[in-house]
């Protein structure tokens, strides 16, 4: 996150809403208004915890009709870096946090007509804010899908069947034997329909798959997915060619973490390997690609890598920084 886009906020209210996920209420200190943003957006959440800097993308899942206050959820992951358990640890009513503004990565289609969301767990949160956006009725129709493990886990299924949207909300209790048959659903829907998935890496795999053996096309579907991807691997030295610095990058250390502690500035968005702004040129050595942004042709090339998550295959890994 570069300095130029920091906004620092306080916690003003901290809720538990399952074993496993909290909702974090975040305001100006002056009570002004924050940054417009619209359904899908999220936010770059930083916190230090000592000497140690985490960053963390969270989807903005308040409506942006009232932005006197953003929500955030936060799922405590088992394989966490360091960022959700501070979260839930650490951070209570009263802390500050620094976060950038808001960005898109995952709007609604425009001038489409049907929009189709399918949600797995913690993956709910950026169709709260789609949701909470638009009012039913009128030419555009929306209907949620929602899959969960058990009720305790069903995070804002209360409010959901409770909101304007309740008759066009379906849920699936994994633990009750529920499942959502996605061929099913595809064979259902409109030839124009688009169709929005975040959830675990399955849940994207699965819609894919049955959507492309429908003959679905890839322009009408749409995916998001800020899941902890596996950025640990044996340490390496990358160089950046234009600035002239030579740096370690430990085992448990990503490049753009690297980079950032040695001072340097570069733009970056996502941390998960999604949005490619962190993408740069590979002038020597060879990528261990571990993003959702590049396709296997562009990975396969070995011309570029994305700094949030990939590694070096070799020991030296020389970069156009």
């Amino acid at each position: 996150m570069n300095a130029r886009e920091s906004i620092f906020v306080d916690v003003v209210a901290v809720e538990t809403l399952t074993p496993l996920i909290k909702r974090f209420t975040l305001a100006l200190p002056d009570g002004a208004p924050l940054p417009p943003f619209s359904g899908g957006a999220h936010v770059l959440v930083s916190m230090q915890n000592g000497e140690q800097w985490h960053h963390n993308a969270y989807s903005l899942l308040s409506s942006p009709h009232d932005t006197r206050q953003y929500q955030i959820a936060v799922r405590r992951e088992e394989a966490s870096r360091g960022g959700s358990a501070f979260m839930h640890e650490h951070v209570a009513a009263g802390t500050r946090l620094a976060i950038g503004s808001p960005a898109n990565l995952f709007e609604l289609a425009r001038n489409a007509r049907r929009h189709v969301f399918i949600a797995g767990g913690i993956g709910i949160t950026p169709f709260l804010a789609q949701l909470a956006e638009h009012a039913p009725g009128g030419d555009v129709e929306f209907e949620l899908h929602y899959a969960y493990r058990s009720p305790e886990h069903g995070a804002f299924v209360d409010e959901l069947k409770a909101g304007p949207h309740a008759a066009n909300v379906h849920t699936y209790v994994d633990s009750l034997g529920e499942r959502l048959d996605l061929m099913r659903l595809f064979k259902t829907l409109p030839a124009d329909a688009h169709v929005y998935v975040c959830g675990p890496q399955g849940l994207n795999d699965a819609v894919y798959a049955n959507a492309a053996l429908l003959g679905w096309p890839k322009s009408q579907l749409h995916s998001e997915q800020f899941a902890a991807t596996d950025t640990a691997g044996r340490a390496f030295t990358v160089v950046l060619a234009r600035s002239g610095i030579e740096l370690e990058v430990p085992e448990d250390t990503t490049i753009l973490q690297a980079i950032e502690r040695a001072g340097v500035k570069i733009d970056s968005l996502c941390r998960e390997g999604v949005c490619g702004t962190c993408e740069v040129a590979i002038l020597e050595g060879e990528a261990d690609h571990r993003d959702q942004y590049l396709d296997d042709d562009e990975k396969a090339a070995q011309k570029t890598i994305l700094l949030c998550v990939s590694r070096a295959r070799t020991p030296r890994l020389v970069i156009d920084l």
